[in-house]
């Protein structure tokens, strides 16, 4: 009897394991481990110093990146900016790191430099370099190759999503050709058309549209050199506003001055049309293109007066 007794409870005591393992087997298959969970959740820290360069990081990045930008409204002069301990703390922890660079952005630059992300600079991208116009998210040619450096970045940080890398790439470059043409059609439809401008954030943008800049000489170079434009530079600029002689006034409503003023002015009384312009993307704009193409719009409406 008492054997029996002991061969049931064997039996018994199999069965029972034969379950608790099979249940342990069973979520080991269906529950994914911590570390798996871990690497589903994880997405590329990115740091950009100016929103327009984090709006591109976004959109090569999608869904694997999360991307900060320092600068973000129309309000702030990226020039002049003194960044926070809490600005400086973003560039220590981000993976990836983009600023604008040509001396736009010294506080970032160093920043950035300090830290250990990956840093993209994409005045450099483009060849360009201190006391070269700074403006040159506006650059066709600028924005093309830096937007090749981050998916390059994004790669190296996660090569497991190299083809999604690749394709949001190819995405935006197609975008990208698409405002090309536009500009080239822009080009053609009026042969360097002349235009002024009270400073060179639209430089680039309208280089790429055949645009002629006939904005004063000695201005143009005290601007340049932020300093005071002589009266002569003044009158002379009034003066080719009033005739008419430019077609469009760019100005920078991020650097607003009197001196601005008097020039809008006499864009009035010569019936020059005034395109306003800003660094930092306005917050209605979901992207670098979206934006750009808003401003082209604006240019070519002008033409059409």
């Amino acid at each position: 009897m008492d054997t029996w007794i002991r061969r049931a409870f064997a039996a018994l005591t199999a069965i029972v394991l034969a379950a608790s393992v099979a249940a342990c087997s069973g979520q080991s298959e269906d529950t994914p481990s911590a570390s798996s969970t871990a690497d589903k959740d994880s997405v590329i820290t990115v740091i950009a110093a100016s929103n327009q360069w984090g709006s591109l990081a976004k959109e090569l990045g999608g869904s694997y990146v999360d991307v900060t930008s320092i600068l973000n409204n129309t309000s702030t002069d990226a020039h002049d900016y003194e960044p926070t301990s809490n600005d400086i703390s973003k560039f220590q922890h981000a993976q990836v790191a983009i600023v604008n660079g040509a001396g736009y952005d010294e506080w970032a630059v160093k920043a950035a430099e300090q830290s250990k992300a990956i840093v993209i600079d994409a005045a450099d991208e483009g060849g360009k370099k201190t006391g070269d116009n700074p403006h040159v998210w506006f650059s066709s040619d600028v924005r093309a190759k830096t937007a090749d450096a981050i998916t390059a970045a994004y790669e190296k940080i996660m090569p497991e999503h190299k083809a999604q890398f690749q394709a949001l790439n190819e995405k935006w470059q197609a975008a990208e050709d698409k405002l090309e043409e536009q500009l080239a059609t822009v080009a053609q439809a009026d042969d360097a058309m002349p235009y002024a401008a009270t400073e060179s954030v639209g430089e680039y943008l309208a280089d790429d549209m055949g645009l002629k800049d006939v904005t004063p000489k000695g201005y143009k170079q005290a601007a340049a050199n932020e300093s005071e434009p002589t009266p002569s530079d003044i009158k002379q600029f009034t003066d080719l506003l009033k005739k008419g002689d430019a077609k469009m006034l760019i100005i920078n409503s991020q650097e607003p001055s009197d001196m601005t003023d008097q020039l809008v002015s006499a864009a009035d009384s010569g019936n020059v049309p005034v395109v306003d312009m800003t660094e930092q993307m306005p917050s209605n704009y979901k992207g670098l293109h979206e934006w750009i193409t808003e401003i082209i719009d604006q240019m070519q409406a002008t033409q059409k007066k």
